[in-house]
């Protein structure tokens, strides 16, 4: 009867445990915190097409300074747009490139080197506010520009990071869209 019982409580234990791991490994911060979604709204950047190498002007190796995008189709009763741009291919889990909240859905086309029409940037993986562009330290990296549709401004302080900025983002994106171009140093 004793070993009948440790043999149960040890097959509960394992259960647990890997139902713990399975949902902390499959939990991706910022990168679908809504779901059910139409995803009719766009974001892309005439920098470079969906899936293909983003230019070195846009990185560490050139002037480091943000793609111009073109945003079009939001959803209808959109207050405000979310830009995040981050890697997650980076070797200490993904990391972000930029965070911009509170621009406005008058916004159609966001300038290279320029800050989203009254847009708000957070503080970024860099442990600073602003673009920085990609700069991997090896191989080629997938580099994420997602759009949110919000239907509310978001009440937070330019000091806020990536946790923050998804906790006041939850419960009003109305659509999301993404585009993606890759880097790798010496391209």
């Amino acid at each position: 009867m004793g070993m009948r019982k440790t043999i149960i409580i040890v097959g509960v234990c394992l259960l647990v445990i890997t139902a713990a791991a399975v949902t902390a490994w499959s939990w991706r911060p910022h990168r679908q915190p809504v779901l059910n979604l139409q995803h009719l709204m766009k974001i892309q950047s005439p920098a470079f097409a969906a899936g293909s190498a983003i230019p070195s002007e846009h990185t560490c190796d050139g002037e480091d300074v943000s793609p111009p995008l073109f945003i079009d189709d939001l959803p209808e009763g959109t207050e405000s747009l979310v830009l995040v741009v981050d890697d997650p291919d980076a070797p200490m889990g993904t990391w972000v490139h930029w965070t911009v909240w509170n621009i406005s859905p008058e916004v159609g086309e966001v300038a290279e080197g320029e800050v989203p029409a009254e847009g708000i940037e957070g503080i970024t993986s860099f442990g600073r506010a602003g673009y920085g562009g990609p700069c991997p330290p090896s191989g080629e990296h997938r580099y994420f520009f997602r759009l949110y549709a919000l239907d509310t401004l978001l009440d937070l302080a330019g000091s806020a990071d990536i946790g923050e900025l998804e906790a006041a983002m939850e419960g009003h994106v109305l659509d999301s869209a993404e585009t993606m171009g890759v880097y790798s140093r010496g391209q």
